[in-house]
């Protein structure tokens, strides 16, 4: 912590258990299995478990106030007036703030500063700044915010996208934030069998398990550090500081623990009004957001309509995908460009398609922000093509299955981009392990196993009701960033005797990254006692923890940085012996050479010595699509396949997801404990989100902001989860072969629920979250 450690602004909340503040991670504990392949235990797990573990709800700082935001009631209207004269007057009230009060940018926003730090003129969603307050208690702040007086002209707010293209503009930028119209093969090919669907994907909220915190403490030198669970520190940095008028070398922003990110973890609308704050009153200022606020404040994943018409021919192959994919991005354009691209190129699904009609549209409305989500785009189109496959399968009387095996695509195959597909694609021999994975037991019809029916023990439903639906689905995500993204990440590796540090300023946020970090550096060096540095823009960035980026981006950082500390551990003693480094190893603690004449351990060699290295690891580049939605604009792909088997109460329309069986094209396994936990994580979330998650919004306004109106899966809700395969067909462009494992069971598991709600019920299921509508009735035939 820079120019605040001694004053009276200094940070003083440290975990008991003794691991530095943040995400970085303590000491390895002793294991007699270490390195890649083994299943590491995060050093913190137990501080995290037992509620020790430091977040940014739990800072303080000597002098503390405290922060609130005043919101907008509507989700449109125009500002009138702002009145502080009351709140400022409040007895412990210190500073408060409006877009009068912002030095520098008055806009920020992730690829399109167009986002106001505190509106000015419009209001344009629920929940959108308007003030922000400081005082010497949060009950002061929360009362000050809400004595400001805001005269609003309500305006008539734009909640259909579909209206938005004829609509007024919402922002000075237009209503059209990107058009991809994707062009490939020929567009006036016909198939003799052709089905048409029109798909609907709901708001599905992030909901991290704590709500988002900060604290900002202002520097003698006019700047301000910052500490929050921040996914993308220097990008929020520079966000900042560009609205504090500032240098970025004038703000510091310091990780802490993250509880929780399955996207952009942060608000950055939260983190300009607390720096401004700060730097207005001269005091650390925290402020930690209600679940209301959250709920109001982040990003959502894109709520999709999509419209679509398949070609095939008799035989089941795919001729020709048409697709009208509209994105409703919300007031703002946050990271939604990137959302349509992926959305766009995987709108086909892994499936070798020759021609493809493809258009894609994000555009702004008055409805709550849209931004990245974990497996943005490719999700809401996976629930859209399933859904298509079945319907051509029940036209052409085959399989589900069969008609999906038939069209697979492979290593060597084209995308719709016209991209060629380099890395490993085992489609087909995912779909066959879950095929073939024997099929759960039929509940017993018994009042002994009545828990076993849709909508558990105490429901209503008769056991005559339920029918049971078997569905797959197959889906594809992208790794690292697209189109053009500079993916750069450094890493620096510390040896002091038998003691190794890693500095990178990647995020942990719970993929793992600092068990990988210490992984890497144990197989490279035989060190056992691995340290992980806590994260802060004073080091070099490393870029957003998304797509799987720190295990191949910043975990090879750290492999190379560790490879040439291994050098330069290894060079005296070749020397010595006359011969190349390439000819010694290093494994169970011992240095070996490959005839056998030098033995000796790795802490006797490293007794005394210190020795350091920094690498950058940079993924090849890849290039915008262009404007027929051509282009190379991936780094890589991963797959999975997922057979759902649900129980359906056709009478009630309750729906019970008995068991999820996946198999996953992994790459390498780096931990299997780990990656077993991040994709049976990844299928329960993706359970949520076809069954209950969906954040309710009526002409703009957010209905019940809360855990008791937004149904998140709890533990009595998530099925049983079967990893019946992981394929190890390394990509060889990864830094170890490994893909990203989280994202692609969130977009493959939702699709699968819908397929087998469809073949239990043989209704249409075109909407997610399932409603229980959408399930009740005699099958169709």
């Amino acid at each position: 912590m820079t120019g605040t450690a001694d004053g009276p602004g200094a940070v003083t909340a440290t975990p008991a258990h003794g691991t530095p503040l943040g995400s970085g991670a303590g000491p390895a504990a002793p294991s007699d299995a270490h390195g890649l392949g083994a299943s590491l235990t995060p050093v913190d797990a137990a501080a995290k478990a037992e509620g020790a573990f430091a977040y940014a709800a739990d800072l303080w700082a000597e002098g503390l106030l405290w922060a609130a935001i005043l919101r907008s009631p509507h989700p449109h209207a125009r500002i009138v007036s702002i009145d502080t004269a009351q709140a400022a007057a409040m007895p412990g009230v210190r500073a408060v703030v409006t877009h009068e009060d912002v030095p520098g940018d008055a806009a920020h926003g992730r690829r399109v500063a167009d986002r106001p730090a505190f509106a000015r003129e419009l209001v344009r969603y629920h929940g959108e700044p308007i003030a922000a307050v400081a005082a010497d208690h949060p009950d002061t702040a929360r009362l000050a915010a809400a004595a400001i007086a805001v005269e609003y002209e309500p305006l008539e707010p734009l909640t259909d996208p579909e209206e938005s293209f004829t609509a007024e503009p919402l922002h000075p930028d237009g209503n059209l934030i990107r058009h991809i119209p994707l062009r490939y093969g020929d567009p006036e090919v016909t198939g003799e069998v052709v089905v048409e669907g029109l798909y609907r994907i709901g708001r599905q909220d992030p909901a991290p398990i704590g709500a988002e915190a900060a604290l900002a403490v202002p520097c003698p030198d006019g700047g301000v550090e910052i500490y929050t669970a921040s996914t993308d520190p220097h990008t929020d940095r520079d966000l900042a500081a560009a609205c504090f008028g500032l240098p970025p070398e004038q703000v510091k922003l310091v990780v802490t623990g993250v509880p929780g990110a399955l996207g952009d973890r942060e608000d950055t609308g939260m983190q300009v009004p607390l720096g401004l704050l700060a730097m207005r009153t001269g005091c650390p200022v925290k402020i930690a957001a209600t679940r209301e606020e959250s709920f109001l404040a982040h990003a959502h994943r894109h709520p999709t309509l999509l419209r679509y018409r398949h070609h095939a021919d008799r035989s089941g192959k795919l001729l020709k995908v048409e697709a009208q994919i509209l994105l409703d991005a919300g007031a703002y354009a946050d990271t939604s460009s990137d959302a349509l691209a992926a959305a766009v190129s995987f709108a086909a699904g892994p499936y070798v398609v020759p021609h493809a009609v493809i258009d894609g549209w994000a555009v702004r409305t008055n409805n709550p922000p849209s931004g990245h989500v974990r497996g943005e785009g490719a999700m809401q189109v996976c629930t859209a093509y399933e859904g298509q496959m079945d319907k051509l399968a029940a036209e052409l009387g085959l399989d589900p299955a069969d008609i999906r095996m038939r069209n697979v695509l492979a290593t060597g195959d084209l995308l719709p981009t016209g991209q060629t597909v380099t890395c490993p694609a085992p489609v087909a021999e995912l779909l066959h392990a879950v095929r073939e994975a024997p099929l759960p037991p039929l509940p017993k019809d018994s009042p002994e196993t009545d828990w076993l029916l849709p909508g558990g023990p105490e429901g209503a439903g008769e056991p005559g009701a339920v029918r049971r639906g078997v569905g797959y689905a197959l889906g594809m995500v992208h790794m690292l960033g697209t189109e053009g993204a500079d993916e750069v990440s450094t890493a620096t590796v510390k040896v002091n005797g038998p003691v190794a540090t890693v500095l990178c300023a990647a995020v942990e946020t719970g993929q793992g990254f600092s068990t990988l970090a210490r992984q890497i550096v144990q197989e490279t060096l035989g060190i056992e006692e691995v340290h992980v540095a806590s994260v802060d823009t004073d080091q070099p960035p490393a870029g957003a923890g998304a797509r799987g980026r720190h295990t191949w981006v910043s975990g090879g950082a750290v492999e190379r940085a560790a490879k040439m500390v291994r050098t330069q551990l290894l060079q005296p003693l070749a020397a010595k012996f006359g011969m190349s480094t390439e000819l010694l190893t290093i494994a169970d603690g011992k240095i070996t050479s490959y005839d056998g004449v030098l033995s000796t351990t790795v802490a006797e060699t490293l007794e005394g010595k210190e020795l350091w290295a920094t690498a950058q690891c940079r993924p090849h580049p890849t290039e915008p699509l262009d404007e027929t939605g051509q282009g190379d604009a991936f780094v890589g792909l991963a797959f999975a396949a997922v057979r759902a088997v649900v129980d359906v109460d056709i009478e009630l329309g309750s729906i019970r997801v008995v068991e999820m069986s996946i198999a996953q094209d992994v790459g390498r396994v780096l931990n299997p404990r780990q990656l077993r936990t991040r994709i049976e994580a990844g299928v329960t979330q993706g359970v949520g989100a076809a069954l209950s998650e969906h954040l309710r919004v009526a002409k703009g306004v957010v209905r019940r902001p809360d855990l008791t109106g937004y149904a998140l899966p709890t533990s009595l809700d998530a099925p049983d989860i079967r990893i019946v395969k992981l394929i190890e067909e390394r990509d060889v462009v990864a830094p170890f072969g490994a893909k990203a494992a989280s994202a692609v069971p969130v977009v493959v598991s939702p699709a699968a629920v819908a397929c087998a709600v469809r073949s239990a019920t043989g209704r249409p299921v075109v909407r997610l979250p399932i409603r229980p509508q959408a399930a009740v009735g005699t099958p169709q035939q």
